[in-house]
């Protein structure tokens, strides 16, 4: 009998995260960020941490901002809004950072599940869409040599599950609702101009 696939055993997929009105919901969404980051571990590179630590510090920006504001963290939109007026924008920071994170392994995987190539071309291709132009001189190169120590195709999805098909199929579920989520995020702090000097 197959073992149960990654996705089955990740305690929230983006596909289950609730998008009302353009508004992403908060837990669920940190939820289904931490299973992302634990993907990573199925790379198997001691590389990936600088990724891992990175994105891990961003969701738990945005945790303590909810913690400490219930009221007015039921969304992801809620928390950027609240915090306009503030001096200190930490999880609105956060956030901006996680969801470029997420762009960059949701490109990646699409690149790679619609294609033959080596995780390392897709992840390398991803970056140089993605992160690349947020990095200074100083991360590229630990970022590029992340990139360089992805595992071999077959060996990820060996590990992602015995059911090839499956995973294949949950793989593509996964990255079509993470695609998405990103998409309302940015496209929410593009229309209010969020990010500025961030």
């Amino acid at each position: 009998m197959a073992t149960p696939t990654f996705f089955v055993t990740m305690k929230r997929s983006f596909a289950d995260v609730p998008v009302d009105a353009g508004k992403v919901s908060t837990t669920e969404f940190l939820e289904a960020a931490e299973s992302l980051v634990s993907l990573f571990d199925l790379l198997g590179s001691a590389a990936f941490t600088v990724v891992q630590k990175d994105m891990n510090g961003n969701i738990k920006k945005i945790r303590e901002r909810q913690l400490a504001n219930a009221a007015i963290s039921s969304t992801l939109q809620d928390i950027v809004l609240s915090e306009k007026v503030e001096k200190n924008r930490t999880a609105t920071q956060g956030l901006l950072w996680l969801t470029r994170g997420l762009q960059f392994t949701a490109v990646a995987l699409r690149k790679n599940v619609e294609s033959t190539e080596e995780l390392n071309e897709s992840f390398t291709k991803a970056y140089g869409e993605t992160l690349i132009k947020y990095h200074s001189m100083v991360i590229r190169p630990v970022f590029k040599l992340a990139m360089k120590a992805c595992p071999y195709r077959k060996d990820f999805y060996a590990k992602l599950g015995d059911n090839q098909e499956a995973v294949k199929q949950e793989l593509t579920t996964w990255v079509a609702a993470l695609e998405e989520i990103v998409k309302v995020i940015q496209d929410f702090y593009e229309c209010g101009n969020y990010g500025k000097g961030l």
